[in-house]
């Protein structure tokens, strides 16, 4: 887990239950339940036709197959950027210029993982080996197909595929598509 400055050293009231190589769960004073994560990115990517650049992978903590934008975690020691950079290239097989679209808490209710979106533009080929454990097909998708996926249930998706799928919409429709 990459480390972050409000999660280095517990207080004495933190109470740590877990402490993984992707995540930490502690418990602060005695009732709540926090899991230290560390920060991920996503990046949006059109092509020429107006389609979204999504991967299909299994994801295990849900039990099936999800269409979601092109993400990962930041690596100890990279910056957003470098990371979205290196997730597209391991994931897709490309590169491009990179714009920070927005960044949240994915979930701060009980989690301190910030993610960023970023905008890919100008995109090249440039492919970097993938993670071991990774199965991925790339797929392109209008935007609005995606979220009426997601909304009507027939594709599983998350946070980040949702604001990008969202950014998407929007770029497009300021570009008259």
């Amino acid at each position: 887990m990459s480390d972050k400055s409000n999660s280095d050293t517990p207080t004495p009231e933190t109470q740590v239950i877990y402490d993984g190589h992707l995540l930490r769960l502690e418990v602060q004073g005695g009732k709540w339940e926090i899991v230290r994560h560390a920060d991920a990115v996503a990046i949006l990517a059109l092509n020429d036709a107006g389609e979204m650049l999504l991967v299909r992978q299994r994801r295990p903590a849900i039990g099936t197959m999800t269409l979601e934008a092109p993400a990962g975690l930041i690596d100890e020691g990279e910056t957003p950027e470098e990371a979205a950079r290196r997730e597209l290239q391991e994931e897709v097989g490309l590169d491009g210029e990179m714009t920070l679209l927005t960044r949240f808490y994915s979930s701060p209710g009980y989690c301190d993982e910030e993610l960023y979106v970023y905008r890919a533009r100008n995109l090249r080929e440039r492919k970097l080996p993938q993670d071991a454990d990774e199965d991925i097909e790339v797929v392109w998708l209008p935007p609005r197909q995606v979220l009426d996926g997601l909304r009507d249930g027939t594709l599983q998706g998350s946070a980040s595929t949702v604001t990008a799928a969202l950014y998407a919409v929007q770029v497009l429709t300021q570009e008259g598509r």
